[in-house]
């Protein structure tokens, strides 16, 4: 069982004059595997900055509180030692990598995570099954990592990525943007089959209900200035769909 804890962590940016903006503004929250925490909110409020302080992104200056998994303090690391602890961040933009394969960037990501590369002969027959679970041509492994991609298939390589990397702890940071329904249930599936296995603890990021639908969330967040301001469980994003987030505007 792993635990990843945030403890009043804030978050500010660093504007091209050189000055702070705070983002976040001390956020408390605690997931463990095998459970799914939504969070919703409106734009700007500071959801994606969350995941990406979480991640390690340069961007974003941690000016107070925590973030540990199994009690080891991770802003401490740096983001690939992040990722080998068991972290990962399904991007909402995901990155063009010119010249790696989608083949040699998940072998190389596999054997960086285990600390010893996977056997030839099963991590194919793996990196085959995965693509196919998420209806991927098989020439897509040969192709340079995000270039050329449609949405959909950028958010089905980071699906793949989570299948076969396994991690402690996933944030998946609107992952349903720009996927149309066929997309969005295939990627969802793939995210479920991994759930199944109880060993991974899901932060999802949405600003809508829609794939809430399909990936059930045990605990959802509502996210307005930089902090969470309800929680409750799934009827509470079913509250937002109806209503919207008017109500908890007045509570940031």
């Amino acid at each position: 069982m792993s635990t990843l804890e945030i403890r009043d962590l804030q978050v500010s940016v660093k504007l091209p004059d050189g000055e702070l903006k705070p983002i976040l503004a001390g956020v408390d929250l605690t997931i463990k595997s095998g459970e799914t925490h939504a969070i919703m909110g409106p734009n700007g409020s500071g959801k994606s900055t969350l995941a990406y302080s979480i991640a390690g992104h340069p961007k974003y200056e941690i000016t107070g509180g925590s973030v540990t998994l199994d009690g080891q303090d991770i802003l401490e690391l740096s983001v690939d030692e992040r990722a080998r602890a068991g972290l990962f961040l399904a991007m909402q933009y995901p990155v063009e990598v010119p010249g790696v394969s989608v083949a040699n960037f998940l072998r190389t990501a596999k054997t960086a995570i285990d600390g010893e590369a996977p056997k030839l002969r099963t991590w194919a027959g793996e990196l085959r099954g995965a693509m196919e679970k998420l209806q991927m041509d098989p020439a897509f492994a040969q192709r340079n990592v995000n270039e050329g991609f449609s949405g959909g298939e950028k958010k089905r390589h980071e699906i793949m990525q989570l299948e076969l990397l396994k991690p402690k702890m996933a944030i998946l940071d609107e992952t349903d943007s720009g996927l149309d329904i066929d997309a969005l249930q295939i990627v969802s599936e793939g995210v479920n089959r991994v759930r199944e296995g109880g060993e991974t603890g899901f932060l999802l990021i949405t600003h809508y209900t829609r794939i809430l639908r399909y990936i059930k969330p045990d605990f959802v967040h509502v996210f307005v200035g930089g902090r969470i301001v309800e929680e409750g469980g799934p009827e509470l994003g079913e509250q937002l769909e109806a209503e919207g987030y008017k109500k908890f505007l007045v509570k940031a």
